[in-house]
């Protein structure tokens, strides 16, 4: 909290990872505090902290470490953030922006600045520029040197490379990142769609004249009723006095029914039209010899009954503003279609797509699905409470769904959720319990409901509701899956003495005895074998295979969803136990 209200200040809005809201804080110039300081080291010398730049000291990948450990690197990485960001002021100043008054609209050129984009996140570093080839390569060596020299860390050489946006795909946090024209990201509809669409509108068009059927029918029935109320009311009266005076609401209901018809019938251009025909067609009172051998009093009646059938059954005036409509209408259309075809020729989006062929691959060889790509129990869980099976492959859903929210790819992440992780945990149940996936599913049902000790209904796992509405509209800055998904503790079934829980900051003496079961230990699977491990895939060091780890029920439970990793557990104090 103290680092955090110090730097956050005085980092630069590109730097990303550890930050929750930027530029919230009141910063302070320096830090002067020699306890903190002195304390951070000693979290160092202690072994709380482990910072990997490249890799986790306890996985590959994104790192995994304790909520201390961001703002860590990005103290450490703020002289090289200064640096990158003078310059793209700098490289600003050069190529300034034209004013838009000044740039002829009639032209076919467009004007694009050279400009320098960076985006880090923790130690993995993105720079996107638009200019030339020779000018990325000097970029590259700039950015290269600083980090080798003033910040003396090794560079790989070899995978520190340039590529086009446009050609290629760039892996970046564990996403694919390519620059694409808009019409990718949104996309025409298709002939399939256009006709579904015309079909629904058609369904539409039958579902409306059936409810004004149905309005009408009632109105009728309901008139009817009114009437033979109305006339037993007055045979019981004796004459005319009513006892209830119903005549106001009668005549309020009678006339709003008469308006609504009106205007419906006027609404309908082809049926006045029709009806102007019929009266003014073929009249002989416009004519000049038998108008004045008519009385006045005729004549002038017919002309003013002639002008309100002109005034309200005459459909030209609605003909030419629905002629008008639809010819806006079109010019719009075409108007979008050419907006549409010069940002396809002259603007790039980035597209950002899950890596859904390792998530495949990891989902297989966890066991979530077999050969064919169906889902199937996982028999390491069987061990597990129903509880926490469930939680934990709710912890890797609902990290998954967090992580990829902003992919446009999404539904397919949404897919493996909702299909192979979700049917896979109602399998372990029905496995565990040697029962079918029918009865399980009537039990748990699809949503995994469990109940708590006090009858409580807890729903872990992400409903199909829930997952159906997740979007972009939910962003965070969630930690990274790999923890919980290589990693599985088991209850041990043993009466030990009451012990601390190692968890930090946690003074609970109330624990349970946990057994660490690793995923690659239980595949016999080396995760530095590029081939039969998943490329990008986090793996826990074998040291803490079948290490016990005396925990409460609190933390057991956030380790079970993924929000605590084992960087937020002092895994030196752990048992073992034979």
């Amino acid at each position: 909290m103290v680092l955090e209200v110090v730097y956050d200040e005085r980092f630069v809005t590109f730097a990303y990872g550890g930050r929750v809201g930027m530029g919230r804080h009141t910063a302070i110039s320096k830090v002067k505090d020699s306890v903190l300081i002195d304390l951070i080291k000693r979290l160092f010398e202690y072994q709380v902290l482990q910072i990997e730049l490249g890799g986790a000291y306890l996985g590959r990948g994104f790192p995994q470490e304790c909520g201390l450990c961001p703002i860590l690197i990005n103290i450490y990485f703020d002289g090289f953030d200064k640096e990158i960001q003078d310059m793209r002021l700098l490289k600003s100043q050069e190529n300034p922006k034209l004013d838009p008054k000044l740039i002829d609209s009639t032209s076919d050129v467009f004007y694009k600045p050279v400009k320098i984009y960076a985006v880090r996140y923790l130690d993995e570093i993105l720079i996107i520029t638009s200019g030339s080839k020779m000018f990325t390569m000097d970029l590259m060596k700039q950015v290269v040197k600083h980090l080798e020299l003033r910040l003396d860390l090794q560079v790989d050489k070899l995978n520190t490379a340039i590529h086009s946006a446009v050609s290629e795909k760039i892996d970046f946090l564990g996403m694919e990142l390519q620059a694409v024209p808009p019409s990718v990201l949104h996309p025409p509809m298709s002939e399939k769609a256009i006709r579904a669409r015309k079909k629904y509108l058609r369904q539409k068009e039958v579902r409306a004249l059936e409810l004004k059927n149905a309005r009408e029918r009632n109105r009728k029935k309901l008139g009817l009723k009114i009437f033979r109320h109305v006339y037993k009311k007055l045979k019981q009266s004796n004459g005319f006095k009513f006892e209830f005076n119903i005549e106001n609401e009668v005549r309020e209901i009678f006339k709003a029914w008469a308006d609504e018809v009106v205007q419906e019938f006027l609404g309908k251009i082809d049926e006045c039209q029709e009806w102007h025909r019929k009266l003014s067609a073929g009249d002989f009172l416009s004519l000049r010899h038998i108008r004045n051998q008519l009385p006045p009093e005729l004549v002038d009646s017919y002309d003013q009954f002639q002008e309100q059938v002109d005034k309200h059954l005459n459909p030209t005036k609605a003909i030419k503003a629905l002629e008008e409509e639809e010819r806006r209408a079109k010019e719009e259309e075409e108007q979008k279609y050419a907006k549409r075809t010069v940002e396809d020729l002259t603007r790039l989006c980035m597209k950002v797509d899950a890596p859904i062929v390792p998530m495949r691959k990891a989902v297989k060889m966890v066991g979530f699905t077999n050969h064919m790509g169906r889902p199937r129990p996982i028999e390491f869980l069987v061990a597990l409470e129903d509880a926490d099976i469930i939680k934990w492959h709710a912890g890797i859903a609902r990290r998954w769904l967090d992580f990829f929210c902003c992919c446009h790819n999404f539904k397919m992440v949404k897919t493996i959720v909702s299909y192979h992780l979700r049917f896979s945990c109602i399998l372990t149940l029905a496995e565990k319990h040697e029962s079918t996936k029918r009865e399980a599913m009537k039990h748990y049902s699809k949503d995994l409901k469990v109940y708590e000790m006090n009858g409580n209904e807890e729903v872990h796992f992400p409903t199909e509701k829930e997952v159906k509405m997740m979007g972009d509209g939910n962003l965070s800055d969630p930690k990274p899956v790999d923890g919980v998904l290589s990693l599985a503790v088991i209850r041990l079934a043993s009466d030990e003495p009451p012990s601390y829980c190692i968890a930090h900051f946690c003074d609970k003496k109330t624990t349970v005895f946990y057994r660490v079961r690793l995923l690659q230990n239980s595949l016999n699977v080396n995760p530095l074998d590029k081939e039969k491990w998943v490329p990008g895939m986090g793996a826990i060091h074998e040291s803490l295979n079948h290490r016990c780890l005396p925990l409460c029920t609190d933390h057991i439970h956030d380790l079970y969803l993924g929000k605590i990793t084992l960087q937020d557990i002092d895994c030196s104090s752990s048992v073992d136990m034979n």
